[in-house]
């Protein structure tokens, strides 16, 4: 695609049901082209499509963002039939839908799952009540300090009903291929999406739908049900973002957009890590494709930094963007194919920021740098201002970690990989947690891939007050700490991704283990999933599918269930469970919901189920 480009792609182009068909039986087994399709796009595309301002044979050359508009269907048109047939004749198809995918953030045929032409379409759509007047869990942690942790009268489940769960209902999503978005329950619903794009608004109780939208690409953040204001009768929205920075605002009651702004500039940033919402404003971590990209040496490795975008929540205004490494990347060279490199870059932020209303700041974890030396602002703490997000202080803790997937141990001459690698042992999925010792200090405690927890004083600009280490030896890059742990006031809950899984439990007074599970699974399978807590129990999943009810007085065995088969549900659409790989359970009014499928983290069981359970 160096030759020709995708620029008649961009008008109207409608792909019909015979070549949807096509693409998606083309494939024996799916692909997930919207996760690995970025390595595919920069080597045959990325020279022509990435950045703004290319131009051939003085036309203008469509950049990434623009393409993104497009639909996996039309773009994989374009390729097979249509203006690039010609230059993309050297792909196969299978490159030719992992581009598409990626291009569009959604597997081919995502689109389908409408509510309107589901079986259990709810009798009646009454008015939503207040959010906040009932039972609910809103956003990644169930509220805006993450703690993940739901008190006993709004779980309506006690430790005591644990081994009588039982499954009430489940979902299924057409053409999903995982289920990476954590629901939201508020109001007597749940409100979900998949990487297929498409939010369901279910009754919490029974499964009915009420409504359906479609967003413009996949989507793995959690969204929020909140009050809105200035938007006409609409008095509650959902909140959520697409994986390609799209920010969105639906009527809770009717899903009409009310608006939508992208928050991500840069042509690989990603929304991967859920907004949080505090005071009338979503704070939008923002991450990128830039590790699995970056080693193509086609590619001008590396200008993403790391962000945080402030969004005014009535309006869609954006307030202001912070980057984690303070400095702009610049040219550092050619590589062996004469493409320019760049740096710094880095510091991903795919963890949902935490909030802290006495000093009026937000906290973030940060992702391992891309080049080499590593900046300051990757693998750390960073504390900014709510208001103008000025940097207050930052605490680093693994220096020179740079990482780009498919390099070397040690990189070649002329390639566009870190002179050493790694270990990316990073801050960048475990959101933060607020706590008050008992001598009264406030300290924020967070947990790394490299298996490190850690609090900082906030007092002291984040000076340490306590590390430990879980690991028992050195960590895989693909972590040990990688979705975050819950804490119920005194004791923090952390999933181990190591072989089998296990569960451990941290006094929040000293850092001091209080106990720790044996394997829970298999050594082929460990434990990436963020942990839920509810009072006496530990909620916990695998990568083999399995959700454990674990005690949390000394972590043994409540509850299982293994979800990874087949389900009949109550909208008729053929469904199976896979992996749990990042979202937790959600639990509030007397039932716990669970999404299961997920092929990221070593996972490779894609699923397309949302299951509901309650006591018997």
């Amino acid at each position: 695609m160096k030759t020709r480009y995708l620029w008649a792609a961009l008008p109207a182009i409608f792909m019909t049901g015979s070549l949807v068909a096509q693409a998606q039986t083309q494939a024996a087994v799916p692909l997930q082209g919207y996760r690995t399709g970025s390595p595919v796009f920069q080597q045959h595309c990325g020279t022509c499509h990435t950045f703004q301002g290319r131009q051939i044979d003085g036309r203008a050359v469509p950049s990434l963002p623009a393409l993104q508009q497009l639909s996996p269907e039309r773009v994989y048109q374009s390729l097979t039939t249509g203006t690039m047939q010609a230059s993309a004749a050297q792909l196969t198809d299978v490159q030719k839908r992992q581009i598409s995918e990626f291009v569009a953030g959604r597997p081919i045929g995502s689109a389908s799952g409408d509510a309107r032409n589901m079986t259990n379409r709810c009798p009646a759509n009454p008015q939503l009540t207040d959010p906040s007047a009932g039972p609910a869990w809103n956003g990644w942690g169930a509220g805006p300090q993450n703690a993940r942790f739901q008190s006993a009268s709004a779980a309506g489940i006690s430790a005591a009903q644990m081994p009588g769960l039982k499954l009430k209902w489940a979902f299924g999503v057409p053409n999903a291929l995982e289920m990476p978005s954590q629901p939201a329950v508020a109001s007597g619903r749940v409100v979900f999406v998949s990487n297929a794009g498409v939010l369901y608004s279910l009754d919490a109780k029974t499964g009915c739908v009420y409504w359906s939208f479609n967003a413009d690409s996949g989507i793995r953040a959690a969204p929020i049900v909140a009050p809105i204001r200035g938007q006409g009768a609409t008095r509650y929205a959902v909140y959520f973002s697409d994986v390609l920075t799209r920010l969105y605002a639906l009527d809770a009651q009717t899903g009409r957009l009310l608006w939508n702004v992208r928050t991500g500039d840069h042509p690989a940033a990603q929304s991967t890590g859920s907004p949080t919402l505090y005071e009338g404003r979503l704070y939008v971590p923002l991450s990128s494709t830039e590790t699995p990209t970056g080693a193509v040496l086609a590619y001008q490795c590396c200008t993403f930094r790391g962000h945080v975008t402030a969004v005014d929540a009535n309006t869609g205004e954006r307030l202001w963007t912070t980057y984690v490494i303070q400095e702009e990347p610049k040219p550092r060279g050619q590589n062996s194919q004469g493409v320019t490199q760049w740096g710094p870059a880095g510091g991903a932020v795919w963890n949902a920021p935490t909030i802290d209303p006495k000093r009026r700041r937000i906290y973030v974890g940060t992702g391992n740098a891309y080049t080499f030396p590593a900046a300051r602002g990757s693998d750390s703490i960073i504390a900014m201002d709510m208001d103008t997000g000025k940097i207050a202080w930052q605490h680093q803790e693994v220096q020179n970690d740079a990482y780009i997937g498919g390099c070397p141990a040690t990189g070649v001459p002329g390639d566009n990989c870190p002179q050493t690698l790694g270990p990316d042992y990073d801050f960048g999925g475990a959101s933060m947690l607020l706590h008050t010792l008992p001598d009264g200090r406030d300290v924020l405690v967070g947990g790394s891939k490299g298996g490190i927890s850690i609090a900082l004083d906030l007092d002291k600009n984040g000076a340490v007050v306590w590390k430990t280490s879980l690991s028992e030896r050195p960590p895989a890059s693909s972590g040990l700490i990688v979705f975050g742990g819950a804490f119920d006031g005194s004791t923090a809950y952390y999933g181990l991704n190591q072989p089998g899984g296990a569960v451990t439990a941290l006094r929040l007074a000293d850092g001091s283990r209080a106990w720790t599970t044996p394997k829970l699974t298999s050594d082929a399978f460990g434990l990436s999933a963020a942990v839920t807590a509810i009072p006496g129990t530990v909620l916990t999943s695998t990568r083999d599918g399995v959700l454990w009810a674990l005690s949390a007085s000394d972590g043994r065995v409540l509850w299982q269930y293994n979800t990874a088969r087949e389900y009949e549900t109550v909208n008729g659409v053929a469904a199976k469970g896979g992996a749990l790989g990042a979202p937790g359970a959600t639990v509030a009014g007397g039932m716990m919901f669970v999404p299961s499928g997920y092929v990221g983290a070593g996972s490779r069981l894609p699923g397309n189920v949302l299951l509901a359970f309650g006591p018997e």
